[in-house]
């Protein structure tokens, strides 16, 4: 079975988020970018279903501008085959990722696609979905544990009220939790060997995608700053203040 992963360059997530001086977006130049933590434990997953002999090939794909491929290398060298990169210069929205993604499994066929939950700069939480209305077939969202069985899956998720098993008929599309794994650390030979890995550059006129943004972003601010608190000595006194401040009647 072929394994398509999709994986996002995102701002880093230690990295503390500033905003534009033109309240135009966030401050992304000479910042450090990584990819996407939800989308690191879809490549963990993927590669550790080829160890067990599960899929054949594991293939990764991002959209974005060019430094995306270092996002990909880096999927490459934790164990992957190889890459797409589709590029697009600005905002991809997850429609447009949704529709390329859509072109790619019609071309390589896989029988699987995993992808993070979310990503953590928009958290949309939407690409899957809307792959999973584009192509007809069953999805499963927050998976915190994935079993293949012959051709179907088997897939633990996370719901309000605690755990839900489901099992699915492939092909089939999956979006990842952060309890499904801990993804590894890639060694140096197999950064050294993903340099010479194969990642196809592709344009979204390829796959007969137009991806130019549907939304316009109008203004981006920080949030407010939070008050400082007030100590107080008894509950009378917590009561009467909550009142002042409207809280409570």
């Amino acid at each position: 079975m072929k394994v398509l992963v999709a994986v996002k360059r995102v701002i880093d997530y230690n990295v503390k988020i500033r905003v534009k001086a033109d309240n135009t977006g966030v401050e992304t130049a000479n910042v450090k970018m990584s990819m996407n933590p939800f989308d690191e434990i879809a490549v963990e997953e993927a590669i550790r279903m080829r160890e067990k002999g599960a899929a054949t090939e594991v293939i990764f794909f991002s959209a974005g501008p060019a430094q995306c491929q270092e996002t990909i290398r880096t999927a490459l060298a934790m164990g992957a085959d190889r890459g797409i990169l589709v590029k697009v210069e600005g905002a991809v929205e997850p429609l447009a990722v949704a529709k390329i993604l859509k072109a790619i499994v019609d071309a390589e066929k896989p029988g699987l696609v995993i992808m993070g939950k979310q990503a953590i700069d928009d958290d949309c939480n939407a690409t899957g979905q809307m792959l999973a209305a584009l192509t007809g077939w069953p999805q499963v969202t927050f998976a915190s544990k994935l079993t293949i069985d012959g051709d179907s899956v088997e897939v633990k998720r996370e719901v309000d009220g605690g755990l839900q098993t489901v099992k699915l008929k492939g092909p089939a599309i999956v979006t990842v939790d952060l309890r499904l794994n801990e993804p590894r650390y890639a060694s140096l030979p197999n950064i050294m060997k993903a340099k010479k890995k194969p990642i196809e550059e592709k344009a979204p006129a390829d796959y007969g995608v137009d991806a130019k943004p549907r939304l316009e972003l109008v203004k981006t601010v920080e949030p407010p700053s939070r008050k400082s608190g007030v100590k107080v000595a008894s509950p009378a006194e917590l009561v009467a203040k909550l009142k002042d401040a409207g809280v409570i009647g």
